[in-house]
């Protein structure tokens, strides 16, 4: 089992940190979350609360997540990094490529792509891009960045994108992880087929287990269940022993600590992130 610790809604300028002290700690990785703007009229429901609020608001800053994980990977050395979610439709695959590339290169092939549709519809309307089509644009986009995270001269023709042989430098110095987001059957469908993991956004046990089979499922039915593919499940519960061993045996390969926004508040010190990181460290992923 691996442990990841999300940063998103911390202060940036502890980012590189906060990242020293969770390396030291043995975290796998630190997850950040992505949005371009909170629009003042926000009319769209967030999926995953029952009120339909989001817990952040316009004073929440959301940094570009690839120039955070470079810095970051700079003053680290085996610290992964990952986007829990980067809203993929909403961009051009070749921005998208670009920058994930460039942050692979920098780290050293530590950065992973976390995908998810979206959902804040007022977002795509501000830059024209169509919200119904995003999960088919989605799909497509994923096409475009394996071609072009290839290195070679590539070419696509599709509903979204079309364009002649291009070549994309530099290329990531190993292929990078694509991992989903999303708890829909259209979603768990794309990772299990399409990617190369599938990552919660919060859960309880019994609901991580039972999506940890469906798409134990899913890859069964594509023919990918001998592939690697990670299942990273932040739960709502404590991660006790017993909880862990559960979430091995239906092939969850990893969880999650949350934002310190919920256990310490929207704005906290270094030395109480450290004291969090460290507490789960040694109940967690050494009590473990």
């Amino acid at each position: 089992m691996k442990y990841w610790q999300s940063i998103s809604f911390s202060e940036i300028d502890q980012y590189v940190e906060v990242a020293k002290v969770a390396e030291a700690c043995g975290f796998e990785g630190v997850f950040l979350s992505d949005h371009l703007v909170h629009p003042e009229h926000l009319e769209s429901r967030y999926p995953y609360s029952a009120d339909g609020k989001p817990d952040f608001d316009a004073t929440t800053e959301w940094p570009d997540c690839f120039s955070a994980f470079a810095a970051m990977s700079v003053a680290t050395t085996k610290l992964r990094f990952a986007t829990l979610v980067h809203i993929l439709p909403l961009r051009h695959p070749f921005e998208v490529a670009k920058s994930v590339a460039t942050a692979s290169v920098i780290s050293g092939g530590r950065v992973a792509l976390g995908a998810g549709a979206g959902w804040i519809k007022e977002e795509f309307d501000m830059l024209g891009v169509d919200f119904g089509s995003r999960g088919r644009r989605m799909d497509e986009s994923i096409e475009v960045l394996r071609l072009l995270w290839s290195g070679e001269s590539v070419e696509h023709h599709g509903e979204f994108f079309d364009f002649p042989k291009v070549q994309m430098t530099p290329a990531p110095p190993t292929p990078v992880p694509i991992w989903i987001g999303g708890i829909n059957p259209r979603a768990l469908r794309r990772a299990a087929q399409r990617c190369d993991g599938w990552l919660g956004a919060g859960n309880t046990l019994e609901d991580a287990l039972g999506i940890a089979d469906e798409l134990l499922r899913l890859r069964k039915e594509a023919g990918r269940e001998g592939e690697a593919f990670e299942i990273v499940a932040p739960l709502f519960e404590p991660t006790t022993p017993e909880v862990l061993h559960q979430l091995e045996d239906h092939g969850v390969t990893a969880s999650v600590n949350f934002p310190f926004f919920y256990s310490i508040g929207p704005r906290s010190s270094l030395a109480q992130k450290r004291a969090v990181m460290e507490q789960y460290a040694e109940t967690v992923i050494r009590g473990g």
